[in-house]
Order: structure tokens, then C-alpha cells, then sequence
């Protein structure tokens, strides 16, 4: 548990050096990037971050430029974001997301290895007092 818990705050202690981004805010520009012109609703639930703690990412990722919002011409209380240019850049150079590396890995494991670290995962979540609700809805 401690190993995983050092590699994943080392890549995050790297991409911040490397990029001036934390992994948050990584999270947040890959979700835009994936979703298109977005909500802050729809980005925390794919970055599964609050809408709270969205919203304070986008703020500096506006002021950094990586980012614009703009509001809905239909429904004018509707704040959509979508990635600027250097927004799009600046994921880019971060290169992919761990996430997506251990998904990728994952999905190469046998179906039986598959659920029993899904098991495995699941109890080191309670464990540390995660419940069900507090998972993304999909994973």
C-alpha cells in the first residue's frame, strides 16, 4: 500500500516539476478534453472531484489560460468550459494520464485476476472509509 501511495505521489511531484500543473488539474483538462464543451458538474463527476474543488481548478486553469468558460445560450445560468489552445497543448505534453496506463494494464489481466483485484481494491477502500456512494459511477 505505501509503495503504491510513493509512486503515485511521485508521479505527481514529477508532472507538477515538469508541466506546473498538479494532477488535479491534469485530471480536470483530460476530462474537457474527453467531454467536449462541459459543465463543471460533468467534470467532477468524470474527475471525481467535487464540484467545489472543480471549481476552484478552473478558476486557475482560466487564469493560466488553458481553459475558457462561457455561458449557455440556451439557459444563460448554464457555465460550459472547453480547452484553449495552450490548454490543449499543455495536456499534451504531460503525455497519458497514469490512469489511463493502469486501465490499460487491467485490461490485459485474465477476467479471474481481474475480479480478484477489484475485490482486493474494493476492501482497501473501505478499509480507509470509502463507501459505495463516494465511488465514480463508472470505472
Amino acid at each position: 500500500m505505501r509503495r503504491i501511495l510513493h509512486a503515485a505521489d511521485l508521479r505527481s511531484r514529477r508532472l507538477a516539476r515538469e508541466t506546473g500543473l498538479t494532477a488535479a488539474q491534469l485530471a480536470v483538462l483530460q476530462a474537457i478534453a474527453d467531454l467536449g464543451e462541459v459543465t463543471t458538474g460533468r467534470i467532477s463527476e468524470d474527475a471525481s472531484l467535487t464540484q467545489a474543488t472543480v471549481t476552484v481548478i478552473l478558476d486557475r486553469l482560466v487564469e493560466r489560460g488553458l481553459v475558457e468558460r462561457y455561458r449557455s445560450v440556451g439557459d444563460r445560468r448554464i457555465v460550459h468550459s472547453r480547452l484553449t489552445e495552450a490548454g490543449a497543448t499543455a495536456l499534451a505534453a504531460a503525455g497519458p494520464a497514469t490512469s489511463a496506463r493502469l486501465i490499460r494494464e487491467f485490461e490485459r489481466l485474465p477476467a479471474d485476476r481481474q475480479a480478484e483485484l477489484v475485490t482486493s481494491l474494493e476492501w482497501m477502500a473501505q478499509a480507509l472509509g470509502v463507501s459505495g456512494e463516494d465511488w465514480p459511477a463508472a470505472v
